[in-house]
C-alpha cells in the first residue's frame, strides 16, 4: 500500500478535530468439503477516508480510491459537512486529548499474505483427515487469511502505519451419533504460514477427532444451576460477549447494567479481567493493536480489577463524558467505516490452580469444553450453546455430553468463581458483529463457578 498521508497534513481543516485514514483489507479463503473445492476466493478493499468535528457534531466522508486526489476530497468534504451538521442539531461531543505520537511498526512485523498453494494443502490436510478419522461421515476444511493495513494522520500530529494480520485453518469433523443424528465438532488451527507440513496439525485433529467420538456416545446433561469448568476459551468468550460489551461505553450511555456499577464488586476477588492492547502478560496479542483509529496510542484497559469494575473502554468523545483514559479502543473494520468503541484482547487473567486440581474439587458437575454459538445482552444475561463437554463425577472426568446450553447473568456468575487455572488459553480466530465485523482476540483460563445447564 502506497503510504502518503503525513504528505496532506496542511490539508487538515482548522479549529476542529479531524482524522485522514488510508486502509486496505486483504483476505484469502480456500475451502473444501469431503475432499471437493468449494471456495477460492480472494479480496482486496481499500479507500480512504477523513472524519471531522465541529462544535461537537461529526461530519464523514470515504471514497473508494487510494490518491492525494481522493485524501484531499473526503477531508474537504467530512469538514463540510460537519458544518452542514453543526448548524443544524445539538452537539456536545468533545475529544479527550492525547499525547501526540508516531507509531510505525518495525520492517518485517507483519510480512504480505504468503503464497502458497492453499489448495494442495488442503488436500493433503484431507487425506490425512480421512487416515487418521475413519468414522467421519463429513468433513469441511478452510483456510482464512486476513490483513488489515492502516495509514492515519490526526489533526494534533499524531500519525501511524499499522497492520494488524492474522491465518487460521478451521477444520469440522461430522459423524454418526448412537441415535443416528449428525453430531459436528470443530476447531480452529492457528496461522498456517508458520506449517512446513499438515502433519504438524496431525495431534490437534486426532484429539478432535476423540473428543467427537466420545460425543457420539454421550448422554444429555441434566438441567439446573451447576458447578462448571468452563475451558479458558469459553471463558474468554464469556468475558467477551457477557461482560466486554456491557462496559463498550456507547453501549454504557445506551443504559447497560454497567452504567451504575463502576466501583462496585461484580465479581469474586480472583477475577481481573483487561482489555488488552498488544502484549499480554510478556506475550504478543492474538491481534496486538498499537494505535487506534481516533490516533490514541493503545494501552490495556483494567475492566475488573480483584472482582471490582473499574472502568469502561471508550472513544475519545465518550472518555471525555466519562472523565476517564481513552486507551485506544475506537476502532474502524473497512475505510468507509466510522470507528466504534470495539475490545481488542479481552482476557480474564489465570489464577494459582491446576486443572486436574479443579476437577477433583468437583462432586457432581461438567467440564465444559467448547461453544458452537451464543448470545448476549446489555443487561449482562447470557445464553450460550454448549457444543462439547464431559460429566464430573466424585472428582472425576465422565461420560461426554450432548449439546446443550449455558445461561445466566455475567455479574451474578462471575461472584461465584472460586477456582482459576494457573493457564491460559486466547484466540482470534473469529469477529465481534457489533455493527461492524471486527476481528477480536479473547481468551482465560479455566474457571471454575455456577451457572444454568439447559438439559436436554
Amino acid at each position: 500500500m502506497e503510504l502518503f498521508i503525513k504528505d496532506l497534513s496542511s490539508l487538515m481543516p482548522e479549529g476542529t478535530h479531524a482524522e485522514l485514514r488510508l486502509q486496505e483489507n486483504s483476505t484469502r479463503r480456500v475451502s473444501m468439503i469431503n475432499g471437493n473445492l468449494t471456495n477460492n476466493s480472494a479480496t482486496n478493499v481499500s479507500g480512504v477516508s477523513a472524519r471531522a468535528m465541529k462544535n461537537g457534531v461529526w461530519g464523514h466522508s470515504s471514497m473508494a480510491e487510494c490518491s492525494p486526489e481522493a485524501a484531499a476530497a473526503v477531508i474537504k468534504a467530512a469538514a463540510e459537512n460537519a458544518d452542514f451538521m453543526a448548524g443544524r442539531v445539538p452537539g456536545t461531543g468533545v475529544c479527550a486529548p492525547v499525547e501526540k505520537s508516531e507509531i510505525v511498526l518495525p520492517d518485517g512485523s507483519f510480512l504480505p499474505l504468503r503464497s502458497y498453494d492453499r489448495t494442495a494443502f488442503l488436500r493433503e490436510l484431507d487425506a490425512m483427515i480421512l487416515e487418521l478419522c475413519p468414522r467421519l461421515i463429513s468433513r469441511t476444511l478452510s483456510i482464512f487469511e486476513e490483513r488489515i493495513e492502516k495509514d492515519l494522520l490526526v489533526c494534533d500530529g499524531t500519525s501511524g502505519h499499522t497492520v494488524m494480520q492474522r491465518s487460521y485453518v478451521y477444520v469440522f469433523l461430522t459423524a454418526e451419533g448412537k441415535d443416528g443424528q449428525p453430531l459436528e465438532l470443530f476447531r480452529p488451527f492457528d496461522c498456517p504460514e508458520k506449517l512446513d507440513s499438515v502433519k504438524e496439525l496431525a495431534p490437534g485433529i486426532t484429539e478432535l477427532y476423540e473428543m467427537l467420538m466420545a460425543k457420539c456416545e454421550g448422554v444429555h446433561a441434566e438441567a439446573g444451576v451447576k458447578t462448571v469448568i468452563l475451558d479458558g476459551a469459553l471463558a474468554g468468550m464469556l468475558a467477551h460477549e457477557a461482560v466486554g460489551h456491557t462496559v463498550e461505553a456507547d453501549l454504557v450511555l445506551g443504559g447497560s447494567v454497567a452504567a451504575t456499577n463502576v466501583g462496585n464488586k461484580v465479581a469474586s476477588d480472583m477475577v481481573n479481567l483487561v482489555d488488552f492492547a498488544h502484549t499480554v502478560l510478556g506475550e504478543a496479542a492474538p491481534l496486538p493493536v498499537y494505535l487506534d483509529d481516533e490516533g490514541t496510542p493503545a494501552e490495556d484497559c483494567p475492566i475488573i480489577v480483584d472482582g471490582v469494575l473499574r472502568e469502561f473502554m471508550n472513544s475519545r468523545e465518550s472518555a471525555a463524558h466519562f472523565g476517564m483514559t481513552p486507551r485506544g479502543n475506537a476502532r474502524a473494520f473497512s475505510f468507509s467505516d466510522e470507528p466504534l468503541i470495539r475490545m481488542r484482547n479481552t482476557v480474564i487473567l489465570p489464577g494459582k490452580d491446576k486443572l486436574e486440581d479443579m476437577i477433583a474439587s468437583v462432586d457432581d458437575g461438567y467440564y465444559l469444553v467448547q461453544t458452537g454459538n451464543g448470545q448476549a445482552d446489555t443487561t449482562g444475561e447470557f445464553m450460550f450453546g454448549i457444543s462439547m463437554g464431559y460429566e464430573i463425577k466424585k472428582g472425576k472426568l465422565g461420560r461426554a455430553i450432548l449439546d446443550t446450553t449455558i445461561s445466566g447473568v455475567a455479574f451474578e456468575m462471575l461472584k461465584t468463581v472460586d477456582m482459576m487455572s494457573d493457564s491460559l488459553k486466547m484466540e482470534s480466530s473469529g469477529y465481534c458483529g457489533k455493527k461492524q465485523a471486527m476481528p477480536v482476540g479473547l481468551g482465560g483460563p479455566d474457571m471454575r463457578c455456577r451457572v444454568m445447564i439447559g438439559g436436554r
